[in-house]
């Protein structure tokens, strides 16, 4: 009979928990979800645009290779007698020499080469360490001059843009008014600027074949047209973006993408590394009249 009495109870009570649930779901229902209010970065000197004006770096791994990689011990190997190991010319480096592991900036991941176009990149990263024109201190060229490891500064004015870098002292001046064809091609190309919103999108033209993407061969040809789209993200943050256009090395167009990050406090400026005079010995040593060993 106590038995009973106790099921009954404890039934009367989840009875009257159960009825209660729609109400209970009803009052803890979320109401509709609010939208994050897109960033607005502060305005520019023109008091209509984003102000870009700041010395800014990427802080990934993109200039070692643009695309997807692991870690290795150098960028240039040879054969070894169980696996690979670094070319003699590196081998002194060390763990310096190595490549750190990284996520690349490839949209994707992988560049869309032509079989030809890619048995050319396999051949620069074989010989990396006598072609790649960072090494020679030759102009990084565009898109490559963003994300090297030093850093750079925008100058924005309320009617022209210029960026500065620190790597061999480039510079690209952005015209908003468009000069025609380049006259000739340069290292750093002829760069053509607008508007679009809060994000500022420039084409270059006009480069030579002579720069590379990256430190792992990645290369392009004098036809390539590059397409930046710079778009501020939040505090001190900027959206990089840049598509490739280049039918003579890729099957199609590619982007790559990554963030840039402003410099704050003592740090905001750039140093000198004009790196010519670095690489006199290397490049023209070899013309002494008693060359050092």
């Amino acid at each position: 009979m106590r038995t009973a009495t106790v099921l009954l109870l404890a039934a009367s009570v989840l009875g009257c928990q159960i009825a209660n649930i729609p109400t209970a779901m009803a009052a803890t229902k979320p109401g509709p979800v609010k939208r994050a209010t897109p960033y607005r970065a502060p305005r520019g000197p023109d008091k209509v645009h984003p102000d870009l004006n700041g010395v800014w770096q990427a802080m990934n791994g993109a200039n070692w290779d643009i695309e997807p990689h692991a870690a290795r011990a150098a960028l240039q190997m040879r054969p070894g007698p169980v696996s690979p190991v670094p070319a003699k010319e590196v081998l002194a480096l060390g763990a310096v020499g190595a490549v750190p592991a990284g996520l690349g900036a490839v949209v994707g991941g992988q560049i869309p080469y032509t079989p030809e176009a890619r048995t050319q990149r396999d051949a620069n990263r074989a010989d990396w360490i006598h072609r790649d024109p960072e090494i020679k201190c030759y102009l990084p060229g565009v898109p490559r001059a963003n994300y090297m490891a030093l850093p750079f500064q925008i100058f924005q004015s309320d009617k022209d843009i210029l960026i500065a870098y620190e790597y061999a002292g480039a510079v690209r001046n952005l015209f908003f008014k468009d000069p025609g064809p380049a006259p000739v091609d340069s290292w750093m190309g002829q760069s053509v600027a607008k508007w679009e919103g809060d994000t500022l999108v420039v084409t270059i033209t006009g480069q030579q074949d002579s720069t590379w993407f990256d430190r792992a061969g990645n290369f392009h040809s004098s036809d390539m047209k590059v397409v930046e789209r710079w778009t501020p993200t939040g505090p001190g943050v900027l959206r990089y973006e840049a598509e490739i256009t280049d039918p003579a090395t890729f099957t199609r167009p590619w982007k790559l993408a990554l963030n840039l990050y402003k410099r704050q406090g003592e740090d905001a400026q750039l140093q000198a590394f004009k790196c010519v005079e670095f690489v006199e010995e290397m490049m023209y040593g070899q013309y002494r009249r008693s060359p050092l060993n």
